[in-house]
């Protein structure tokens, strides 16, 4: 038997005016999704407990069959785990965006949060950045790595108390005094983004996005400290062997943590134009050649369309997995004979109205080939989740109800 878990990353959402009053899975050109909510069994599942920050290291725990009450210690160690960073004890890994801020000469605290992606700025320019912090900020117990885009991580040895930060894409379009460290215990942190925004303002690489109608990559935006993470394998918890799939260092790293196999795609980006088909490959070569029993399967793109407010590419992102993912990686699996499974479902809901993520409950669909039973659903969406009939209150209980452990 195997087992393909498929998360589109904040891909649930609310009923929008341009979409005729429809969610954009409900206007979403998705044939295979909906196939598997006509066959299978529909429900919803709250993925972050309730008084816990609906943030995607939290929701995918949850996914995975880890409780995030018992696990859930921070996003950034999961990161650095994947970016083969070696966290001794007594260091802290903090998240590290490159954010782009206002430029109107208004001092720092004055400045506003134009977009926590920087233009999703491409990898090879993010290095160049944080390269050029590292030489300026770096040193003194402080090594800054570059990741993905507009992820990245400091490591920092014997780390002041750092509980006051804010999350950069719950902030677009403010300004950002209200939301910077304000602490005594974490002032080298407001300290270090100043001290960012001069270093990056006027790099040379900055200069030349401006000139190309780009935002600057002008500041570090730091949040969600953590330390080094433990958790159970999850060969030994659920007997299966698994492969994740994902270009986001987060995800990859829950999988590290977890002793599954980290599969590499080459173009995998986490934004709208990643390698579709490279995920899908890799992960129909995982199941079919490589001996996984199990692919966990993440794409970010609908996640990052709503933080930016894009309606359009949102119902775009959830038809290319549809179209690219799903449907191939299905017929890859019919065409085998393997007898399989799949778990359809968003980690949390990125509303296009409010840009972040909500605590809302996700739709989930399950299909077994050999057990097809029609539903009378003809689309997975968040009205086929509402009303299938199964409503799973701790997220954590979703794989066992999935592997069949229930």
């Amino acid at each position: 038997m195997k087992y393909i878990v498929l998360i589109g990353d904040g891909m649930a959402d609310e009923p929008c005016d341009r979409l005729e009053g429809k969610t954009p899975m409900e206007a979403a050109q998705k044939p295979y999704m909906n196939y598997l909510a006509s066959m299978g069994v529909n429900g919803l599942v709250d993925t972050v407990p309730e008084g816990m920050t609906p943030e995607s290291d939290t929701a995918n725990l949850a996914i995975m069959g880890y409780d995030p009450r018992t696990y859930s210690r921070s996003r950034s160690p999961l990161e650095a785990l994947s970016m083969g960073i070696e966290m001794q004890p007594d260091e802290t890994a903090i998240r590290a965006n490159l954010v782009a801020l206002s430029d109107e000469g208004e001092p720092y605290e004055e400045k506003r949060m134009l977009d926590h992606s920087a233009d999703e700025i491409p990898t090879e320019q993010a290095a160049e950045l944080i390269a050029a912090v590292q030489d300026a900020l770096g040193g003194n117990g402080r090594t800054f790595y570059a990741g993905v885009s507009y992820r990245h991580c400091l490591i920092y040895k014997d780390c002041p108390e750092f509980t006051d930060f804010s999350r950069p894409h719950d902030i677009l379009g403010k300004t950002i005094r209200s939301y910077l460290p304000h602490r005594r215990e974490s002032a080298p942190f407001l300290e270090m983004q100043k001290q960012s925004f001069d270093v990056l303002n006027a790099h040379p690489l900055n200069l030349r996005r401006a000139a190309q109608g780009l935002k600057k990559a002008n500041s570090l935006w730091f949040w969600s400290p953590g330390k080094k993470p433990s958790l159970p394998p999850f060969s030994e918890k659920y007997g299966l062997r698994a492969t994740v799939v994902s270009a986001v260092d987060l995800i990859k790293g829950i999988g590290i943590c977890a002793g599954m196999r980290v599969a590499d795609v080459p173009g995998a980006t986490g934004t709208l134009d990643t390698n579709y088909r490279g995920k899908m490959e890799a992960a129909a070569d995982a199941l079919l050649r490589e001996g996984s029993d199990l692919v966990y399967v993440h794409v970010e793109a609908p996640d990052e369309c709503g933080h930016r407010g894009e309606l359009m590419n949102k119902v775009s992102a959830i038809e290319r997995i549809d179209a690219e993912i799903l449907g191939p990686l299905l017929k890859r699996m019919n065409d085998s004979g393997e007898d399989y499974a799949v778990l359809v479902l968003p980690d949390h809901p990125t509303p296009i109205r409010v840009r972040t993520h909500t605590h809302a409950p996700v739709p989930f669909v399950i299909y077994r080939r050999t057990k097809e039973l029609p539903s009378g659903f003809a689309v997975y969406d968040e009205e086929s989740g509402r009303r299938g009939g199964v409503r799973i209150r701790n997220g954590f209980e979703l794989m066992d109800f999935f592997l069949g452990n229930h």
